[in-house]
């Protein structure tokens, strides 16, 4: 690989090893980080780095027990002996045509003084390889908080353009008890299995925008869970003292599902529960009576906000959180990147190079066109218009065996003779 810098032709990237994570736990507080150490964006669970070495073996030995898990990946950066940058990736769907940033870490001192920008020098480098490497990711995905100018400079340089926009609500508990003093209405409300995963996808098929769809690339196995990861999940949810608790509402009339919570209720020292809305857009009225549901399951748990993830899609659902005083303590950009459109930057004079006469050259025939043997029988010819209608007094379907015209025997091709 080469580079303009000199200080970046010495660059090695390699994948992550689970020795690296002690390394990367020592690095100072001035090491750049995409999300920041702050940013609301680390707390959920799929997007925690790897922080100690056991779970770097764990991934390794899920493996054999959960082969289509989706799981996390990562790419360091090396200069001589030292790392200097780490990216994390991981699958976001479960046929793997879609991957996400997760995180992107890039040590200053790591680096020689003369180096300028080092987000720029080294998250450059990382992600380029990630996206060489990983051959199976067609779209990738990143959310960065709108407030970090530096991580949406160094993602829109690497080519990723706005998706949609992503709003975390904080619902406070005073507004929760209220909500949950209203009796919900919600006759067909079902829990989530696996045999519903028809259905959810239908629901969230139907809840986002052509291209978003197009860009999350989500199947109808991305709805199911494995008997045991969800055996892994509970694990971790009694370690963490936490309690998700999923439900749809199903409509009989058409077989479908109109709405669905996700809620994530906590026990332990958390500073929030955390939940998802999807409603159908024929079906807003849903959202009151899905929260006032969620704020009801809440009641028994420690009385702590409720953080909602609402994204762009449907403007009723940012009105309803208006309504009800909710407020917005996050707001985050969603971003996506084809691999596809950075095909003509490899060599963008390749074709802009060519000159019309070079053009038009190759469309000349490469030889001279070869004569076929299709052969003309005048007899045949002559025997059609001897029975034709206008020279035969006979009407059709009275003629004799001997006045029918004698078939015609078929050219042999092969030898260039007729029969």
């Amino acid at each position: 690989m080469t580079h303009s810098d000199a200080s970046d032709s010495e660059l090695q990237l390699r994948p992550l090893y689970p020795r690296d994570i002690d390394v990367i736990e020592g690095w100072s507080e001035a090491s750049i980080t995409i999300p920041e150490a702050g940013s609301e964006l680390l707390m959920t669970g799929t997007r925690s780095l790897v922080h100690h070495p056991l779970a770097a073996w764990w991934q390794r030995a899920t493996m054999l027990a959960l082969p289509n898990r989706p799981r996390w990946s990562g790419f360091v950066a090396a200069l001589g002996d030292r790392l200097c940058g780490i990216v994390e990736v991981a699958p976001f769907n479960r046929t793997r045509s879609t991957w996400q940033v997760n995180r992107i870490l890039v040590d200053p001192e790591g680096l020689p003084a003369s180096t300028k920008g080092p987000l720029d020098t080294v998250g450059s480098q990382l992600l380029r390889h990630c996206f060489e490497t990983i051959w199976e990711a067609r779209m990738w995905l990143a959310e960065v908080d709108i407030e970090q100018k530096a991580a949406l400079a160094l993602y829109r340089q690497n080519g990723f353009q706005p998706l949609a926009q992503v709003t975390y609500w904080e619902i406070s508990p005073d507004v929760l008890s209220e909500q949950a003093s209203q009796e919900p209405d919600l006759p067909n409300l079902m829990a989530v299995s696996n045999a519903d995963a028809q259905l959810l996808y239908q629901l969230d098929t139907a809840a986002m925008p052509p291209l978003v769809r197009q860009v999350f690339d989500q199947q109808i196995q991305d709805f199911k869970v494995e008997p045991v990861q969800a055996m892994a999940n509970t694990a971790r949810q009694w370690m963490h003292r936490e309690n998700r608790i999923q439900g749809y509402v199903f409509e009989p009339q058409r077989k479908a599902a109109i709405g669905r919570f996700d809620l994530i209720a906590c026990r332990g020292k958390h500073r929030y529960h955390a939940a998802e809305l999807t409603v159908h857009p024929a079906y807003t009225w849903l959202y009151p009576e899905l929260l006032s549901h969620m704020a009801s399951l809440l009641q028994g748990y420690p009385a702590m906000p409720l953080r909602v993830t609402s994204r762009d899609f449907q403007p009723e659902r940012e009105e309803f959180l208006l309504k009800i005083q909710a407020t917005p303590v996050n707001r985050t950009l969603m971003l996506s990147r084809s691999v596809w459109h950075k095909v003509r930057e490899a060599k963008p004079t390749a074709l802009e190079g060519l000159q019309l006469p070079e053009v038009l050259a190759g469309l000349q025939p490469a030889g001279k066109p070869i004569p076929g043997r299709m052969t003309w029988r005048s007899d045949w010819d002559e025997t059609l218009l001897k029975w034709s209608p206008a020279a035969s007094p006979k009407p059709r379907g009275e003629l004799s065996e001997g006045d029918k015209p004698p078939r015609r025997s078929q050219p042999d091709h092969l030898s260039g003779q007729s029969g």
